[in-house]
């Protein structure tokens, strides 16, 4: 892995360039577009009762929004400040007094309240219990509800144990003691929030390229020539990015969105703290490439196979063959691959015509430079990981890896998930994110002094899903430990996973607030415990970033939830009431402690240790990782890989459907309308064409169904691609198909066929051989 470093922030230009703005009226006034200043000062008015508090976690914390990673109020790519809503709107969480007792008294009044209502009523105060029929949460000491818990875990199999770590600010010490906890009770059943947004992205990169984070930097935007989002929103999901976007395109870059929708908030953007866009907003995007729902690897197949045309006719004028040759194997391979595709399978597949492909593969041909960047557009597929591994393949061609202004990014939307896996927090790997197998476990058991389980773990799907297989079934989830999380907003089949969750015997909810899944009943009990934030944790923590900065968050002074305990002190009180004989095993006495076991566990993290300060950070890997071509390989060499265009099924006349993000931060809404669209979560995002083609007229009721479920919501017209829809997120999860995960990934399946069609027509017939013969013209799913 290289070990170049970037430089420092880079200077932005103060002159002003008109033919960036979106517009002459200042402000933005009569556009669609967020209200930043108004954002604000309701943020300010939320936090009223803690404002000094407030503005230390801002000025002196690390980010526990996105995973952009910005330290206070600044960063290592850019000077000036930087700060956004959704930063703003996550603050809260952390000034939030504790919930006022009353509310436990009634379970049936907390049932009625959805998951922001719930938010709202402030922080967990102390441990709560809630037995099989209980209509109320009853007060427990911390003593009481670790000793039930520890005799819980006592009684049953390991393999019936599960943990869960989301990323709700959660620091890498954390997720290291949560691995390390799991592994010391007995269990592999340890899992973590990447599992459903950007696992595909680990294993597509670490089979291409042998590494599993983000190749190069936020500061490679800047200047390089095409800069590629593909299925990624960041204007709305990361907006502290839009600032480097500007700067890209102020450097000359050219910036191009392959997605499904022509995203507003990517076309234009009023950036907070930059005069200049504030006024007059600035056009992000040169240039849309609109693909179908699924399309992406069809249409990356076209560019390559435009690509060996190319080469055909004048060897070199496509291909970097000086790169492929020294750093890559299997070219041979993916070339009889894509030249053996048919254009009209592409075409149809892709949704986009041969020649808007060959334009695509030309215009990347002209670029010495180049960075890609992705999501859950790309991840959250039954093909994620292929889908990944053609950006790895497009990138290789083109020698974009490993140099300046170069490379493959899969932007993270949680703040520090990407330490997750690098911490352990996964079934298939142990800390460093090496293999689960008899080498690395011997080295973990001399590192920890205990046996590590040798069976093979579950992702967090199959474990909710296991919380179902019959009694005296060694796998079946008995208890379930979660820190944070919100299954029911965040998986397929909300009505399934409710039995599920209900199914499980004991559930633990470690978090800092309510929401409707720690509210679901289970067998036994459910028991709540409060958890500190990262701002809170006694001796700092670290997170690590999208672009694999790791940085320092202080303990800040402020107000405390009197019970609340750091997350990482929890797991080792818990261990150590499970085997009290072996507790000198599991016995961390400080943060700092853990990251000095850390910086042994994992050697590109040696650095974590002398994290002591505000500001503090490294970067692992250095700037970047197959640096200068060479990739941390068997070989040395990146592998180009032949990707099959994936079977998608949609009868003429039905729709791809798929989900978006609107006023929100995950699965936490901030509001009902979407400040880019004006579309509220009940509306079906759709081309006008193919709604007045059904009879449709926008803002008429819709019913969107298949075998998995039926939405109703209100049409919306939407630059969007014809045959395709997109529903919000979590809402539209009732459609998505339960049980379907990525082969090598485990990510869930978050796309599917549908029907589309009026409302008054669904519900005159949803009882009639009618809906029935619809939903049969969708073909079975394939698993």
């Amino acid at each position: 892995m290289g070990k170049t470093k970037h430089t420092g922030p880079v200077r932005l230009s103060k002159s002003l360039k008109p033919s960036l703005w979106v517009s002459k009226m200042p402000l933005g006034l009569g556009r669609v577009k967020p209200h930043h200043i108004l954002d604000t000062l309701k943020v300010v008015y939320d936090n009223r009762d803690n404002l000094p508090y407030a503005y230390r976690i801002l000025t002196q914390g690390v980010c526990d929004g996105c995973a952009l990673g910005v330290s206070g109020l600044r960063d290592q790519t850019l000077t000036g400040p930087h700060l956004c809503t959704t930063r703003l709107n996550v603050l809260r969480l952390n000034t939030m007094p504790a919930i006022e007792p009353r509310w436990f008294e009634d379970i049936s009044r907390l049932s009625a309240m959805d998951s922001t209502a719930l938010r709202q009523l402030g922080r967990i105060p102390y441990p709560l219990s809630r037995r099989k029929g209980d209509k109320k949460f009853t007060r427990l000491s911390w003593d009481e509800a670790l000793n039930r818990i520890a005799a819980k875990i006592r009684g049953i199999d390991p393999k019936q144990l599960a943990f869960y770590l989301t990323a709700r600010g959660i620091t890498n010490e954390v997720y290291y003691t949560g691995a390390k906890v799991a592994r010391f009770l007995g269990t592999n059943n340890v899992d973590n929030a990447s599992r459903i947004c950007h696992s595909p992205s680990k294993s597509a990169l670490k089979r291409s390229l042998g590494i599993a984070a983000s190749s190069c930097s936020y500061k490679d935007w800047i200047g390089t020539d095409v800069l590629i989002f593909w299925g990624s929103v960041a204007a709305n999901n990361q907006p502290v990015s839009t600032k480097y976007m500007y700067a890209a395109k102020k450097a000359g870059t050219k910036i191009v969105c392959i997605n499904p929708y022509k995203e507003p908030s990517m076309e234009r953007y009023w950036i907070p703290s930059i005069a200049e866009s504030a006024l007059f907003g600035t056009k992000l995007v040169d240039s849309f490439v609109q693909v179908n729902i699924g399309g992406d690897i069809a249409f990356m197949n076209g560019v390559m196979k435009a690509w060996f045309e190319m080469e055909a006719a004048e060897r070199g004028a496509a291909i970097d063959w000086r790169f492929v040759e020294a750093h890559t194997q299997g070219v041979e391979e993916l070339r009889t691959h894509v030249q053996a595709l048919p254009w009209d399978v592409l075409e149809r597949s892709s949704g986009v015509t041969r020649p808007d492909m060959e334009q695509f593969a030309r215009m990347l041909a002209g670029a010495k430079s180049g960075v890609f960047v992705w999501s859950m557009g790309l991840t959250q597929h039954r093909f994620g990981t292929d889908n990944v591994s053609q950006v790895a393949n497009l990138a290789m061609l083109r020698g974009f890896l490993g140099r300046e202004r170069c490379g493959v990014m899969p932007i993270r939307g949680h703040s520090g998930v990407q330490g997750a896996g690098e911490m352990g927090a996964e079934p298939m790997s142990l800390p460093g994110g090496v293999p689960n197998n008899a080498a690395n476990r011997e080295r973990f058991e001399r590192l920890w002094g205990f046996a590590l389980p040798s069976w093979e773990g579950d992702i967090v799907g199959l474990t909710l899903e296991n919380a179902l297989l019959p009694e005296g079934h060694e796998r079946r989830t008995r208890l379930f430990y979660t820190s944070g999380g919100n299954f029911l907003e965040t998986m397929p089949d909300p009505v399934f996973v409710r039995e599920c969750l209900e199914a499980v015997e004991l559930r633990v909810h470690q978090d800092i607030i309510l929401n409707t899944s720690a509210l679901t009943e289970a067998r036994e009990e459910v028991i709540l415990l409060p958890a500190m934030t990262r701002y809170e944790q006694p001796g700092g923590g670290t997170s690590t970033s999208t672009e694999r900065m790791v940085y320092y968050s202080p303990e800040i002074e402020g107000p405390r939830i009197e019970e609340a305990r750091a997350e990482w002190d929890i797991y080792i009180d818990l261990a150590q009431r499970v085997y009290p004989e072996r507790k000198h095993l599991i016995a961390f006495q400080s943060a700092q402690h853990i990251r000095d076991e850390i910086a042994s566990a994992v050697p590109y993290y040696d650095g974590i240790q002398h994290l002591r300060r505000k500001g503090e950070l490294f970067q692992w890997g250095g700037a970047y990782l197959c640096e200068g071509g060479v990739c941390p390989t068997d070989t040395g060499r990146g592998t180009l890989l032949p990707i099959q265009v994936p079977e998608l099924r949609k009868p003429e006349g039905h729709f791809y459907v798929t989900t978006r993000r609107g006023k929100q931060f995950n699965s936490m809404v901030y509001s009902e309308k979407d400040p880019f669209n004006n579309a509220m979560r009940d509306d079906v995002l759709m081309l006008a064409a193919d709604g007045e083609a059904l009879g449709i007229r926008e803002g008429e009721a819709v019913a969107v169904y298949n075998a998995h479920g039926t939405y109703i919501g209100r049409a919306r017209w939407a630059e969007i691609k014809s045959g395709n829809i997109e529903l919000y997120w979590p809402e539209g999860n009732v459609l998505m198909p339960r049980g379907v995960y990525e082969p090598y990934a485990g990510i869930p399946e978050y796309n599917t066929a549908v029907v589309v069609e009026k409302a008054e027509t669904y519900m005159a017939h949803k009882d009639t051989r009618y809906v029935e013969r619809r939903i049969e013209e969708l073909e079975t799913e394939p698993t």
